[in-house]
């Protein structure tokens, strides 16, 4: 890697910080950059993972303000989270290079599409319950939701917030300001979880994972600063539109 390169990965790391505490996503900032640079997807992904987790951890503390009343919802999810992110860990260190390359365009496309009808969903969760305490229903059984999406989270990082953003939204009735301070918790857990197992690897690129921390941690803090002052319609299309023609970028290299 030449500096300049370095220089890049550092520039999207804090970009993906950002991003990702804004509305979820940043990691198909960095993924793709890191494979056009020439690292192998498996590494390229195992190196998100490692290196983006201290971003989640700044960003959830810029918005602890959101997480007041959140207490049982945080601890809930945390450890699905985490059961479900070492569980994604194990699986992608028993998956091959190629076929992991077949599936990158679908998870990602997955990750954006469900985000853009999240509104719809939801609203049909809401009309369809016939109890008045279904909110607090939804939010019970939303464990099972998020214990899935932690398996994708941690077998494929890019795009993790995308998915736990989406799967909040369709089981919890609040604003998305306060969904994606829960999402930042939930996002660190799995990703730490996760990582846990690629450590260990040996697998991991610590040059890069190193670079890329220290932007994550500036992109994170500064992203969760700004995560109130955008419009949630905005949030949700900015990153829809990432995930599309990241995944029509791979589908066609």
């Amino acid at each position: 890697m030449t500096e300049i390169q370095y220089l890049l990965i550092g520039l999207s790391a804090i970009a993906a910080g950002m991003v990702n505490a804004v509305a979820g996503g940043g990691t198909l900032i960095t993924f793709p950059l890191l494979t056009t640079l020439g690292v192998p997807s498996v590494v390229a992904n195992l190196t998100n993972t490692v290196a983006l987790s201290p971003g989640y951890l700044a960003a959830t503390m810029a918005q602890r303000n959101e997480l007041q009343g959140h207490q049982r919802r945080f601890w809930l999810y945390l450890l699905a989270g985490v059961v479900g992110g070492t569980l994604g860990g194990f699986l992608l260190l028993h998956t091959g290079e190629q076929m992991f390359r077949v599936l990158v365009p679908y998870l990602i496309l997955f990750a954006a599409g469900l985000l853009a009808v999240q509104d719809v969903i939801r609203a049909w969760l809401l009309r369809s319950s016939r109890h008045p305490n279904s909110l607090r229903h939804l939010e019970s059984i939303g464990v099972l939701p998020v214990f899935l999406a932690s398996i994708y989270g941690g077998y494929f990082g890019a795009g993790v917030s995308v998915v736990v953003l989406a799967v909040l939204g369709l089981m919890l009735d609040d604003t998305l300001n306060r969904l994606n301070a829960l999402k930042q918790g939930v996002a660190f857990a799995i990703n730490i979880a996760a990582a846990f197992f690629f450590i260990f690897s040996g697998l991991v690129n610590w040059p890069i994972a190193l670079v890329m921390a220290a932007g994550a941690l500036l992109g994170g803090a500064l992203g969760g600063k700004l995560a109130g002052r955008i419009k949630p319609t905005v949030l949700r299309w900015i990153v829809v539109i990432i995930g599309v023609t990241v995944a029509v970028v791979f589908w066609i290299r």
